[in-house]
């Protein structure tokens, strides 16, 4: 027996473009198909009940709850109704999706099961909103530079989910648009190869339909990173007030290692301390060993800490009469960022 794809559609105060596509997919013979009305309204039930007639299944939330919620509430209903479920690709309501690009993602997830599958639009097209081709700019070259997912189209609503990926993100944090960008950071982490597929770039009026608010649901998006950017540089501020105060306390104590290297390592000790910490339980939710993210932790803390403190010895007598934090500020941001790609890649791997 053929394993079975439905298409499912959050959708919330749709227009008549969701209709059309109902017609489009009944035409492309692409079924079941599971809409999913995020609370729009009474004022909306002539559409939905429309699709409904044209065959969807139609499930509805009382209240707007956002389309993370939305997407969960049809992968709970399928993963429970489809004992044959390979999967299921998920469309966006306001007609941005062709079935044809819908079908081409059907057909790649079943070639490849356990990947995840996005139809990703060309941004370099002309006849793009700006929004649009800002928003997703950005947030492709904040993702790469961050967690390190190289992705064309991190927003595209268009998407193949295996039906074992859907059984992980039912419980994954996120309700609103911000679930999507939690779905690739999961990919990442659970080893499930992104697979992307070249679709239509399809923008109706503007994209006025879309609830997608490029300020509010980026910060949002954004915040993943921010408590990451926040736990580094506020380890970075604490690690730089203790070197600045050890400094003052061990400069006439000749210490055999120096006084600005042994101000670094109780510095650097205090801080990392914190800075870990704050990774394993806040940015990073304590999902791997926590003793083997601590050893690799220290093992990295430990070369980053001689690093800076021979660098900054070394080019504080090369500028004698320059503060030693002054020297340690720019040495420190270089050894950020090679401390950011390590922990990446190895130690929260």
């Amino acid at each position: 027996m053929s394993k079975i794809i439905p298409v499912v559609i959050p959708a919330y105060e749709p227009d008549e473009k969701l209709i059309a596509l109902m017609d489009e997919l009944v035409q492309a013979d692409l079924s079941p198909v599971v809409v999913v009305d995020d609370g729009s309204g009474r004022e909306y039930d002539e559409i939905f009940s429309c699709v409904k007639e044209k065959g969807a299944v139609l499930l509805r939330h009382a209240v707007n709850m956002g389309k993370g919620r939305a997407l969960k509430t049809a992968f709970n209903f399928c993963l429970n109704e489809y004992a044959d479920l390979l999967g299921v690709v998920t469309a966006d309501s306001d007609g941005q999706h062709h079935p044809e690009d819908i079908k081409k993602c059907m057909d790649a997830l079943a070639q490849e099961s356990d990947a995840l599958v996005l139809g990703v639009r060309d941004f370099d097209e002309s006849g793009i909103p700006a929004r649009s081709v800002f928003g997703n700019k950005v947030t492709s070259v904040v993702m790469k530079f961050l967690t390190g997912i190289s992705i064309s189209d991190t927003q595209t609503g268009l998407r193949g989910i295996s039906s074992e990926f859907m059984k992980f993100l039912l419980t994954e944090k996120g309700e609103r648009f911000e679930f999507e960008t939690n779905m690739l950071m999961d990919a990442k982490e659970l080893g499930i190869r992104i697979k992307e597929v070249p679709i239509k770039t399809i923008y109706l009026e503007e994209n006025r339909s879309s609830h997608f608010n490029p300020i509010k649901d980026s910060i949002r998006i954004y915040a993943i990173f921010f408590k990451f950017l926040f736990s580094s540089l506020s380890s970075s501020v604490v690690d730089i007030v203790l070197f600045g105060l050890f400094c003052s306390l061990l400069r006439n104590t000749n210490p055999v290692i120096g006084y600005i290297m042994l101000s670094t390592i109780l510095a650097r000790v205090i801080s990392a301390i914190y800075n870990f910490t704050i990774n394993y339980k806040v940015v990073f939710k304590g999902k791997g060993n926590k003793g083997r993210a601590a050893v690799k932790y220290i093992i990295l803390a430990v070369c980053i800490m001689l690093l800076s403190g021979g660098l900054v010895s070394f080019f504080h007598t090369l500028l004698p009469m320059a503060p030693e934090f002054a020297v340690k500020i720019p040495v420190d941001a270089a050894l950020f960022l090679l401390s950011f790609f390590v922990q990446r890649e190895i130690v929260y791997k």
